[in-house]
């Protein structure tokens, strides 16, 4: 695959756009083989997208909307957290039954009708875009029930945009190494990550802090001369913020590398060009961060709307001192932490009759490839780099800290609350591994992860690093359709409506 400077071959192309391609069926699929609605908020998700297309922003914690509810009682299956039942029967479809059995199935006195959403202080990105889609399938006359698989299939063009925008960081940072410029989307478009096939605001983050990281990967490298580039990057730091509240320590970190850019740039007398840039990138992603704090301080009485959420949840703060009577500060504690959230940040959380959608060995094979090639990019980064390296260590080093900002968030929530009786986290388990609320630092992590293994095969010739890549591949495409079989034939889903 020739390659010309920094110039990315036909073939590349080609294989870039095959990528996203199999992306697009990958999510397609999957989004399409699991009935509504999932254990991973879907509900309540689904219900701010309802909320959201009336014109509906939430001032406080609202219950479940009617039509929500009457949606969750006909579509709505009992697959994710009811046991399997003796006798094995399925229930029935009730939106194929007559209309006046309809009518009957959804009981006014159903606690469908009493839930309380405690995901309305949300932010808005997400739900002002599945919004809109809604409205224009209901003006298309688009069934109900197809309707919300439409909701799930706007996951798809983001799923094809982000292995677009893996490529192009991938191009930034190895613009002479082909292996990692193809293997990073490669990764993204085969990723098993469920919620990439659920209605949840989730899927925007990778797009919209992703987009952040590459601009501000290029800020650095052209040390900021140019304003326009100032502003995308900014609005992609709105957006993240804009998407979700997990995103706040990828800010934070980003923040500090702009602090220190400034003052490299201060130092060696080139601040003053850099100033339209940085103006443009402030202006445009503090002013609609700003407004969204402003909501949230005066409807839900904290910066983040979170307080009401916890609240709700009836989780309290510990003591300072009692954190660290934590288990995660025990070695079996730490490995149940690590393993379990690296096995949901690649396969997610969605249950299948209260038990894990994941296989053992699978788990095993994440769990393992990962800190094994993390750990060879963390040697490396010790080391000092070689000169012709310096900018691809910086970008390196940049996303190693933010993956370790998005797991030390995780880490802070589980050992600062005492869930109590919450279903999770809980006191029994008392750890927050959902790797869904850490996919913002997702192509950071791709970067750090494709290092690794083309270090790891630093000796073999291009043609054997691809065939390993695809081998790679094909054993996660093969371990997710074995590891998710259950909901292919369950009638419930898009190929029985």
């Amino acid at each position: 695959m020739k390659v010309h400077g920094n110039y990315p071959s036909a073939l590349e192309q080609k294989t870039i756009f095959s990528l996203c391609l199999l992306a697009a069926l990958h999510v397609s699929f999957y989004a399409a083989a699991f009935p509504f609605f999932n254990n991973v908020d879907e509900p309540r998700h689904f219900d701010l997208v309802l909320k959201y297309s009336r014109g509906d922003i939430p001032r406080q914690l609202e219950l479940v909307e009617r039509q929500s509810a009457m949606d969750l009682a006909l579509y709505g299956g009992n697959f994710y957290l009811e046991a399997v039942t003796n006798d094995g029967e399925l229930l029935p479809q009730p939106w194929k039954l007559p209309a006046e059995k309809k009518a009957a199935w959804i009981l006014p006195d159903s606690p469908l009708f009493q839930a309380v959403n405690y995901e309305s202080s949300q932010p808005p990105l997400y739900y002002f875009a599945a919004a809109s889609a809604w409205r224009l399938l209901d003006g298309l006359g688009v069934p109900e029930g197809r309707k919300l698989y439409g909701m799930r299939f706007l996951n798809i063009p983001v799923i094809m945009l982000i292995v677009w925008l893996g490529w192009l960081t991938a191009k930034t940072v190895f613009p002479d190494n082909v292996f990692p410029r193809i293997a990073l989307p490669a990764f993204i478009a085969c990723m098993p990550q469920s919620a990439f096939y659920s209605i949840q605001n989730d899927v925007l983050s990778p797009l919209s802090f992703g987009s952040a990281f590459l601009g501000l990967l290029l800020l650095f490298q052209t040390e900021a001369n140019d304003w326009r580039l100032g502003v995308l990057t900014g609005l992609a730091l709105a957006a993240a913020f804009l998407t979700k509240m997990t995103n706040v320590p990828l800010l934070a970190i980003a923040a500090l590398a702009l602090a220190l850019f400034a003052w490299r740039l201060h130092c060696e007398r080139k601040l003053r060009q850099a100033l339209p840039a940085f103006a443009a990138l402030i202006t445009c992603a503090a002013f609609p961060a700003l407004l969204w704090i402003g909501w949230c301080c005066k409807n839900f009485g904290d910066f983040t709307g979170s307080q009401p959420k916890v609240l709700f949840l009836g989780w309290t703060s510990k003591p300072f001192l009692d954190w660290f009577h934590h288990p995660i500060f025990t070695v079996p504690g730490a490995w149940t932490f690590l393993s379990e959230f690296l096995s949901e940040f690649w396969q997610g959380e969605i249950t299948w009759h209260r038990q894990p959608l994941c296989l053992p060995g699978v788990k095993a094979f994440y769990d393992l490839l990962t800190i094994v090639l993390l750990l060879i990019v963390l040697v490396r980064l010790i080391r000092r780099p070689l000169p012709a390296f310096d900018a691809e260590y910086r970008s390196l080093r940049f996303a190693f800290l933010l993956c370790a900002a998005a797991l030390g968030f995780l880490i802070y929530i589980s050992i600062r609350f005492d869930f109590h009786d919450c279903l999770y986290p809980s006191r029994v388990y008392p750890y927050l591994v959902s790797g869904r609320l850490t996919l913002g630092a997702l192509i950071p992590f791709m970067l750090l992860f494709v290092s690794g293994l083309n270090q790891l095969l630093v000796r073999a010739r291009l043609p054997l690093k691809f065939l390993i890549l695809t081998c790679l591949l094909v054993i996660m495409l093969i371990a997710e359709f074995a590891t998710n079989g259950p909901a292919f034939y369950d009638e419930y889903n898009w190929y029985h409506f």
